[in-house]
């Protein structure tokens, strides 16, 4: 009984992500268009004090803006949204897959190689500049310098 408890469990863990619950009133729950497209009636259109129209129209022009964004916005994404998620499920698959199978390896492989690039550049550098710098060093060790104020 507790093996089969525990396999029901192992089974719900392992869930398939791509089956999980989504969220339908917090859509945006990693806030990526927080600031991008927050677009109201009062961030487009406004009246400066003197210039105002008929309450009528300022209410009307209201209604519409908001009503008609609202419904092209669902139309849109009714009509487009399902191709376009596919359209960016493959350009992300496309980039996934090009970063395992090649990005990741010629780093791997340069890694590698630069390495014995390394050491022989090490080995260069130790044989031919450090005799030389602890030479020069050597010569300008006794040079004194003396500040003086003078009046």
């Amino acid at each position: 009984m507790a093996e089969e408890h525990s396999e029901l469990e192992e089974r719900i863990i392992i869930k398939d992500q791509h089956t999980k619950e989504i969220d339908l009133v917090n859509r945006d729950p990693k806030h990526i268009n927080e600031d991008v497209v927050k677009v109201d009636f009062e961030d487009v259109i406004a009246e400066p004090v003197g210039t105002y129209s008929f309450d009528g129209v300022w209410k009307t022009s209201y209604t519409t803006f908001t009503v008609s964004k609202y419904w092209c916005y669902r139309l849109l994404s009714a009509v487009l949204g399902i191709p376009l998620a596919v359209v960016w499920g493959f350009l992300f698959a496309l980039i996934s897959f090009c970063h395992i199978w090649a990005v990741v390896p010629c780093i791997k492989s340069y890694l590698i190689e630069i390495q014995c690039v390394s050491r022989i550049y090490s080995l260069c550098i130790h044989t031919f500049c450090d005799p030389l710098f602890e030479a020069l060093s050597k010569i300008c060790s006794n040079i004194r310098v003396a500040l003086r104020k003078e009046i």
